[in-house]
């Protein structure tokens, strides 16, 4: 049995040798590779030089701010790419013949979309919009969404021609209309938009508007989550703009229930991330008293807490959780709730140099604005002991004087230096911290 298989081994060998002599005997014609990749081109295009380039390659030479011929190196006159139909159907046949030693036909490329259809497609949404066409709206944006699926170049050349800023004001018109009524279309504009940004100040101010924004919030409360997460990550990238918008969208009634519903049901990661940073947004504006006050009351710091217990293995996801609570740690009906709290300091320290500079940095922050309000805001002088004595407890010393040690921002330095002097009368004999801490640990951030 033993032998057999040997023989059937040694056979199996001399066979595959004899096939990869045979495809090693097979030469590509020079023609056909393109000479700044050398690989065989998939989709030969010919530039106002003469010279043939496969598509990809030489659009990435020209998008990387070169304008001349790679192989002439004369200045090209144009940048029109010309495609050579005649090579890559001999490309083709040439696959087709050696498909024995492992050459396959190349696809017939897609055409790119050219800039004149997308402006007349632009051009339709437009129209479409303003007359509220809306199965007008969503031929053409149908369009939209089978060029951009094609290729990167299709999304491209629909993001230069101001497809975001369009595509906004349709969904402003739809939102100002009916979002109900006009469901169907406000999602696929949203889920059009979600590779075009980032976006410009036009099509901020398009989904700035109320009605936008109570559209988006409107998709949050539905059960498609395509729809949810499409909605939250426009909120998301429209806030990291401008936070004039915040103020708006506080006002919409139910918003605080449903962020704080997917950071404790964790729907799905990036719904998880997109809700913290609004809540973010949210609580970290002074003058949005009312809607801090609101998170606080329905318990946002025991939920963030909880939250970075359970996300152990999600860097993103406790970045942002740290950076909620340093927001709250800033006022103090955030850090009265805290004081409370038998996992605040544990879990800060804890994450100290665990997670990543920002994380530490988010960190520090949030222990410094808890120690050092915790002189002037607890009652007693054993109460405000407990608070720094606490944290002397889980390790925060030495993970401090690490950290200013391995390197960090100056913020953030300074933070930990004021730390450490105000820690060091309450320091007991023995400190408790883990090693396992710095088992990751690098010399620089």
């Amino acid at each position: 049995m033993v032998l057999g298989w040997k023989i059937r081994r040694k056979n199996n060998n001399r066979h595959g040798h004899k096939k990869n002599l045979q495809a090693m005997e097979v030469e590509i014609p020079n023609h056909f590779l393109c000479p700044i990749s050398l690989d065989l081109m998939r989709d030969p295009v010919t530039l106002s030089s003469g010279i043939t380039y496969d598509r990809e390659s030489i659009e990435t030479w020209l998008e990387s701010g070169n304008f001349t011929c790679p192989v002439t190196n004369q200045i090209l006159r144009s940048f029109d790419q010309i495609p050579n139909h005649s090579l890559r159907k001999m490309i083709q046949e040439w696959g087709i013949e050696n498909q024995k030693y492992g050459f396959q036909r190349i696809p017939t490329p897609r055409i790119p979309v050219v800039p004149t259809e997308v402006s007349e497609t632009l051009l339709s949404v437009e129209a479409s919009a303003r007359r509220l066409d809306l199965l007008g709206c969503q031929e053409s944006l149908k369009k939209i969404q089978k060029w951009g699926a094609e290729s990167d170049r299709n999304r491209r050349c629909f993001v230069a021609n101001g497809a975001a800023d369009v595509l906004s004001m349709a969904f402003a018109c739809f939102a100002a209309d009916s979002f109900e009524k006009n469901a169907s279309v406000c999602e696929e504009i949203l889920s059009a938009l979600g590779w075009m940004f980032p976006i410009g100040e036009v099509a901020q101010k398009h989904l700035g508007s109320e009605a936008s924004l109570r559209c988006m919030v409107w998709f949050l409360t539905r059960t498609d989550l395509s729809a949810k997460q499409n909605s939250i990550s426009a909120l998301e990238e429209l806030l990291s703009y401008d936070q004039k918008h915040v103020e708006v969208l506080s006002n919409i009634e139910g918003l605080h229930e449903i962020l704080m519903e997917f950071v404790r049901k964790k729907i799905s990661p990036k719904i998880t991330k997109a809700a913290l940073v609004l809540i973010f947004h949210m609580v970290s504006i002074s003058a949005l008293e009312k809607v801090r006050s609101a998170f606080v009351e329905m318990g946002l710091v025991s939920l963030i807490l909880e939250t970075l217990v359970e996300s152990l293995e999600e860097k993103s996801i406790s970045e942002r959780a740290l950076g909620v609570l340093d927001g709250l740690f800033g006022y103090q009906e955030g850090r009265a709730k805290a004081y409370k709290n038998a996992l605040s300091m544990p879990i800060l320290v804890k994450k100290l140099l665990r997670v990543s500079h920002l994380a530490t940095e988010f960190s520090v922050s949030a222990i410094w604005k808890l120690c050092m309000n915790a002189l002037v805001e607890q009652d007693k002088e054993e109460l405000r002991s407990l608070v720094l004595v606490e944290a002397l407890q889980v390790g925060a010393f030495q993970k401090l004087l690490l950290i200013i040690q391995v390197g960090c921002g100056e913020d953030t330095k300074e933070k930990a230096t004021e730390l450490l002097k105000l820690f060091n009368p309450y320091r007991p004999e023995l400190e408790c911290i883990e090693s396992v801490d710095f088992k990751s640990l690098q010399r620089s951030f």
